[in-house]
């Protein structure tokens, strides 16, 4: 027998989830990781309305991401893990990019009814400003992509890396905290690159070479001992996604490696995982081409720009990373 069940918990994960992402937009977290606060303290601290504050202070703490006791809220476990930005293992870097996908995610049905992305987004075409905004509120996610990058890999013997349409380079931040010795290149369409070396900065990385380039017509003008592209094949078209691979290749040094990662990835039978399945269609409301790729496509294209011993795997993040060697 078949009931309403099912699809109430569909509905049902939807607030909890929009209340994580307003207290990490606020910096609950990160506030009240110095110990509990009362909603009063915690209001004035962030300039917001106690009383109205209060109101999600309880429904965070109804999912457990808060504890509250005569008043007083603090960081539940799970919070205090992962959702504070002061320690090492912050997961919630990507909070105001979760507020670009779900908005986009809204828009399914105008983007299948107008034959176009409702809420287009073309690197390509984006000015220096908005290339700026877009990149800075990708860095916190792309240090964090960096430091699960480095566990998942031994690169002890790699003298260079290239990111790949990295936007501001900070995966190469995450990356060079274990491993510090690596030199760093990033390569970036102009406008975006334009904005990169001052969130380098920031970030304490001013050694990082920014180059400027768009990988789907030429290689980088230096050799590499890793190359990486988070999040980039998946928004070219197929074409452009194999032209991207293969200049890749011509990136690296003989031996070395590629590591292809991002959440648009799906298995031949195109039903699962589920992060991969879902997000092909945000692509759909952001990309006029772009979209979640088959491990099939992905090892065929890999494999034709001349990589072996091709792997797929998970980071700590849940994504899926593609590894391999060219010939040494």
């Amino acid at each position: 027998m078949v009931d309403f069940d099912r699809i109430e918990k569909m509905i049902a994960a939807v607030p909890p989830a929009l209340a994580l992402r307003a207290g990490l937009e606020l910096g609950i977290f990160t506030r009240l990781g110095g110990g509990a606060q009362t909603a009063d303290s915690l209001g004035a601290a962030l300039d917001v309305d106690p009383d109205r504050l209060s109101r999600l202070l309880y429904a965070l703490a109804s999912i457990d991401l808060l504890e509250v006791v005569d008043g007083r809220f603090r960081n539940g476990a799970e919070a205090s893990a992962f959702l504070d930005a002061s320690r090492s293992t912050y997961r919630g870097g990507d909070h105001a990019l979760l507020r670009e996908l779900w908005g986009a995610d809204l828009l399914t049905a105008d983007s299948l009814r107008q034959n176009r992305p409702a809420a287009l987004h073309d690197f390509s075409e984006a000015g220096r400003e908005e290339a700026a905004a877009f990149s800075r509120m990708l860095a916190p996610g792309g240090v964090i992509f960096g430091r699960h990058l480095a566990q998942a890999m031994d690169l002890s013997a790699t003298g260079s890396a290239i990111d790949i349409g990295g936007g501001a380079g900070t995966i190469l931040v995450g990356l060079r905290e274990r491993w510090p010795r690596i030199s760093a290149t990033l390569m970036e369409l102009p406008t975006v690159a334009a904005a990169a070396p001052d969130i380098l900065l920031e970030y304490g990385a001013g050694d990082v070479v920014v180059e400027e380039g768009d990988i789907t017509l030429a290689p980088s003008a230096g050799r590499h001992d890793l190359a990486i592209l988070k999040a980039v094949v998946q928004v070219l078209p197929p074409d452009k996604a194999r032209s991207a691979i293969l200049n890749a290749a011509r990136c690296l040094n003989a031996g070395g490696e590629i590591a292809i990662a991002g959440w648009g990835v799906v298995d031949d039978g195109r039903l699962s995982p589920p992060e991969g399945v879902f997000l092909n269609l945000t692509f759909l409301n952001l990309y006029r081409h772009g979209e979640a790729y088959t491990e099939g496509q992905y090892r065929a294209w890999m494999t034709e720009a001349g990589f072996h011993d091709i792997s797929r795997s998970s980071l700590a993040d849940g994504s899926t990373l593609f590894r391999a060697r060219l010939a040494g």
